[in-house]
């Protein structure tokens, strides 16, 4: 039954849920909004996409990288380095980047006939991104269904497990982590030391092939 839309960055999290939900999944969408790691993680959302014989969209949002300030986007500063929980990620919060992609996902959602949006959000995003927060993800759903004939709804199955379930997950579903990016500087290889990287070495404990600048 495909009856979802999914937004799918070539991140662990987003990876993970195109494997545990293909069989709903009848539109992947990626979005394109100038961060310095886009150019990494898209390539990877395709990869996956195409191996699972899924639709793959890519929308460009470059006014993202205009007009919004994120040292995430690469009209911002250095990505900070340290634990992704720390004061000094802050700085690669993308203003409601979630809200306005789950926008755009609702309205394609429903001119394709499917009632819901899937994201891979998680209870470790919850310390420094508000549009993770499961107050959020319950109020936008809402906001979302009201605004559309279909009562399209957002599904976020991760929202209170943490990077390493979802990590579990993935390896039961033989989903092969090396076919994705999740460090935010983009550079050739994972740097090791920004907080995402650090959340991505504590998830793949134990079986982690990734290879790391340190």
């Amino acid at each position: 039954m495909n009856d979802s839309v999914i937004i799918v960055s070539g991140g662990m999290d987003s990876i993970t849920l195109l494997y545990d939900y293909q069989d709903r999944i009848g539109l992947a969408i990626t979005f394109d909004y100038g961060s310095k790691h886009n150019a990494k993680e898209i390539p990877f959302a395709k990869f996956h996409c195409d191996k699972l014989h899924i639709k793959h969209i890519t929308i460009p949002l470059l006014f993202i990288n205009d007009y919004f300030k994120s040292d995430l986007l690469q009209s911002g500063g250095k990505i900070p380095e340290g634990h992704y929980e720390s004061e000094n990620m802050k700085s690669t919060v993308v203003p409601f980047r979630n809200g306005i992609m789950l926008s755009i996902a609702a309205g394609i959602a429903e001119s394709n006939g499917f009632d819901k949006i899937l994201l891979g959000n998680h209870s470790g995003d919850h310390a420094i991104y508000p549009d993770c927060r499961e107050e959020f993800i319950t109020a936008m759903s809402e906001a979302i269904k009201a605004g559309t004939y279909e009562d399209v709804e957002i599904f976020a199955p991760y929202t209170n497990i943490n990077k390493r379930d979802i990590a579990r997950i993935g390896m039961k579903l033989d989903v092969d982590y090396s076919q994705t990016w999740t460090c935010y500087k983009g550079e050739e290889i994972h740097c090791g030391v920004c907080g995402s990287c650090v959340e991505r070495k504590e998830a793949l404990a134990g079986f982690d092939t990734t290879v790391y600048q340190q």
